[in-house]
């Protein structure tokens, strides 16, 4: 991508429509497991933000690069294992479906982190 995406809409749009496709499974499914996060683009990729960031996600040639933090990925730890990472990321190949249950489950649990330090804060 040459031009710096402004929206996520921009972002989605500027990739093949089978990629636009997962681009969007994903989006939804962030979004109705965090119906309350902000989207945003941020280090040029689409971002969500509640009380700070929440994920990250970014298409690749042969991969879905997903980003929920390293806390996110320790709790998941067992279920990622079958996928390429680090210590904050995933990749999701391309060429399987996508697990989009499994990313509902961590946008929630980044979701409970984030609700979790807020009320600490206040304390």
């Amino acid at each position: 991508m040459t031009n710096k995406p402004t929206s996520v809409d921009q972002y989605i749009s500027s990739f093949p429509p089978n990629i636009q496709e997962i681009l969007e499974q994903i989006r939804k499914t962030i979004k109705e497991a965090a119906p309350n996060a902000e989207e945003v683009i941020s280090y040029q990729m689409p971002a969500y933000k509640l009380n700070g960031m929440l994920v990250y996600f970014a298409a690749f040639k042969k991969h879905i690069g997903f980003y929920p933090v390293s806390s996110a990925i320790a709790a998941f730890k067992q279920e990622l294992s079958i996928y390429k990472g680090a210590k904050g990321s995933v990749q999701f190949p391309i060429d399987k479906p996508m697990p989009l249950e499994l990313i509902s489950r961590i946008v929630k649990f980044r979701v409970k982190e984030s609700m979790e330090k807020v009320k600490a804060k206040k304390k």
